[in-house]
């Protein structure tokens, strides 16, 4: 058996990891995934002054916001069943396509002789097809083994940590130094080489790639990407759906807080284009570190139950110190409680959710659980730009506070949490 087993982990069957091997293969994923995010947080760095400077107030930036927020909601499922069904090399080609679109838009509606406004809702568009890091995670869940599946997530906090910092920082500076089209333009270059990259060296499928892993019929036809039943039936097997549900309430409250965070750091902390770059990457910092080397020591001495309820435990803490925040100088010393919450509790619950699905639905069960954050950047918008006017910053510290506390009560009462059983 082991014999039989032996060239498909290696990657020497049709459709594997050809000529590159497991350890480049994820290597390379974790490459491309640094190089997305960094062009991602390039954007978000810069598109409030972009969207200042064409004369969009508060609330149109908060529609702007929301549009790319549906797009996403809907797109992330979606995209994680295509990455299923046609492979990661298609996965990863599709999401820098579609961003180099994103981009270029972006750097159209920064022409002067171009309508600006149009243009800039326009380049929300092809971001329904952007997800590069969910197709990463559905990589790297492919090619590892269940008890290795939390520290290899985590390391992929290195890569967000790296998009984070040098995303700032070039968003920043070079919309000082060069204009507010420079970072797009930078970004839609790097994202046509992660297309060439994608095309010449990511294998075409990492299903089966590990040995053991389950895979579909092969007399078995193949369903429709667009298949809603397939993809909301994954929510209905056993232990999946409570631990998705502890992932979308728990993370909202802050979500609604980083949503706004750009309006934040303008209005209330009064902090420049550069300012705000160096805020970034102090985020992108500490979930490096966090993420990438805390989250997987903690993985292998603690179980996953009982890092999820530390994670809410440290929301409800962060959340009351967020209430009596007052300055950049409070919101930098609470930062690090506030990023291992977030790291803590996705790492747990994409890996608990993972186990709980065969290795044929792992995609589809990623682009669910990337579905979470555009959620938020949805309903988060509308209703934290409504909070925000009407409380100030400290609302989003009690209702941090106050929703996370309901959650940590069922998470003590329900063991079932502790623990999901992958299905077989």
């Amino acid at each position: 058996m082991q014999g039989a087993r032996a060239p498909r982990s290696q990657g020497l069957s049709p459709g594997g990891l050809g000529a590159l091997g497991r350890p480049r293969v994820v290597l390379l994923t974790y490459v491309l995934a640094g190089l997305e995010l960094t062009c991602l947080f390039m954007q978000f760095s810069t598109l409030p002054y972009l969207s200042r400077s064409l004369g969009l107030d508060s609330m149109a930036f908060s529609y702007l916001q929301t549009t790319f927020g549906v797009l996403q909601l809907l797109g992330g499922p979606v995209f994680g069943r295509f990455a299923d069904q046609r492979g990661a090399r298609a996965a990863f080609t599709l999401s820098f396509l579609a961003a180099s679109a994103l981009y270029l838009l972006l750097v159209a509606a920064c022409s002067p002789a171009l309508p600006g406004v149009p243009l800039l809702f326009a380049s929300r568009l092809p971001s329904v097809f952007m997800h590069t890091l969910p197709a990463a995670q559905m990589v790297v869940t492919d090619l590892t083994t269940p008890e290795e599946r939390p520290s290899a997530l985590g390391r992929l906090g290195l890569c967000f940590g790296v998009g984070v910092i040098l995303g700032s920082l070039l968003g920043g500076t070079l919309s000082t130094s060069c204009g507010v089209q420079c970072p797009a333009l930078l970004a839609f270059v790097a994202n046509l080489l992660g297309a060439v990259l994608s095309v010449t060296c990511i294998p075409a499928s990492t299903k089966g790639a590990r040995a053991g892993a389950q895979m579909p019929a092969p007399g078995g036809g193949r369903a429709s990407v667009f298949d809603l039943k397939a993809i909301t039936r994954l929510l209905l097997l056993p232990g999946v759906l409570p631990v998705f549900l502890v992932k979308v309430v728990s993370s909202f409250p802050s979500g609604l807080f980083m949503v706004m965070f750009s309006i934040i750091s303008m209005d209330f902390f009064q902090l420049g284009a550069a300012q705000a770059g160096y805020l970034g990457s102090f985020f992108g910092v500490l979930q490096m570190v966090i993420q990438g080397l805390v989250i997987g020591r903690l993985s292998r001495h603690f179980s996953e139950g009982a890092l999820l309820r530390a994670s809410v435990l440290v929301f409800c803490l962060v959340g009351l110190a967020m209430a009596l925040m007052s300055s950049v100088f409070h919101f930098c010393l609470l930062m690090p409680g506030l990023v291992f919450s977030l790291c803590a509790l996705h790492v747990v619950t994409d890996s608990m959710l993972t186990k709980a699905v065969s290795a044929a639905d792992t995609g589809t069960m990623l682009g669910l659980c990337a579905a979470v954050q555009p959620l938020t950047r949805t309903l988060g918008p509308t209703l934290g730009g409504l909070l925000y006017r009407r409380f100030g910053v400290s609302i989003f510290g009690h209702v941090q506070f106050a929703v996370n506390l309901l959650v940590l009560l069922v998470l003590w009462k329900q063991p079932a949490f502790q623990k999901v059983d992958k299905v077989r």
